[in-house]
């Protein structure tokens, strides 16, 4: 096999700051994205609950209408 190669510092200081850098935008986006969806979440659980209810009532009227 081939022995390791020197790899230049500056190559190495490189990859380390673009890690570094990575992590820093990824944690800011993911702060900014977080509120977002949680608000998305919230309005997709109150749509859910009145189309629920919607159908639930649709239900009783097609048995109520059935039965009579």
């Amino acid at each position: 096999m081939i022995p390791p190669v020197q790899v230049s510092p500056l190559i190495k200081f490189t990859r380390y700051s673009a890690l570094l850098v990575g992590m820093i935008y990824g944690k800011k986006r993911y702060d900014y994205l977080k509120p977002i969806a949680e608000e998305e979440r919230r309005i997709e659980a109150e749509e859910k609950k009145k189309r629920e209810e919607l159908e639930r009532i649709a239900k009783e009227l097609a048995e109520g209408s059935s039965s009579v």
